[in-house]
């Protein structure tokens, strides 16, 4: 009898041991997956801070020097923003609007982007949003016109780059980022047009 109970508690002993050195085993890749998640996610933020640390310096260094532009042209329907010389476009850039892109803007948080003839007529190098050039929105037809509604036109409409801190997604802007009625474009494409586009050049935006 005394056997029988000797080995049915070292059986018992042995399973416990087994089953302890299971979970610590089970354990030890636990804290090893969390010690990799870790670094990864702390590599991750030190690149994302990387990023974000360098994203107003790095558009200068990739940006080419181009001619410049008599003129920009916008497309909102093609979501197209042209530089133009003697009526040729020489370079284009894919562009995002605002969630009512369709139609002229009217009145004040209708985000819609004008339509019509406009001026570049000056410019902000330290914008919300890497940086920026106004658009002469309103014009008088639009202010008369806005009046006669009773509307406040509106106002502020920028050419810009990514919200900052963002610069570094900005391969995704066009497919992801909204507006309020402005025109983004990429920070690097922001810097070209900065540079080709002086203080009085014309704009047309199209439909």
């Amino acid at each position: 009898m005394k056997s029988d109970k000797g080995e049915a508690t070292a059986a018992r002993n042995r399973k416990r041991r087994s089953s302890v050195k299971a979970h610590g085993g089970r354990s030890r890749r636990t804290r090893k997956a969390l010690l990799a998640i870790g670094a990864s996610v702390l590599g991750g933020g030190a690149l994302i801070g990387a990023l974000v640390h360098y994203e107003k310096e790095m558009p200068p260094l990739l940006a080419e020097q181009l001619p410049k532009a008599d003129s920009v042209l916008v497309e909102k329907a093609q979501r197209r923003l042209s530089l133009m010389r003697n009526g040729q476009a020489y370079r284009s850039y894919p562009i995002s609007l605002g969630p009512e892109p369709v139609g002229h803007k009217q009145r004040e948080g209708d985000l819609r982007t004008p339509e019509g003839h406009y001026l570049i007529d000056w410019r902000n190098p330290h914008s919300c949003c890497y940086k920026s050039l106004h658009i002469s929105y309103p014009n008088a037809g639009d202010e008369r016109r806005a009046a006669e509604r009773g509307d406040d036109p509106g106002g502020l409409i920028m050419i810009h780059g990514q919200p900052n801190g963002w610069g570094w997604m900005s391969w995704l802007a066009p497919h992801l980022y909204r507006t309020h009625g402005c025109i983004a474009v990429r920070n690097t494409a922001m810097e070209e047009i900065w540079n080709a586009v002086n203080d009085g050049t014309p704009i047309e935006i199209r439909p």
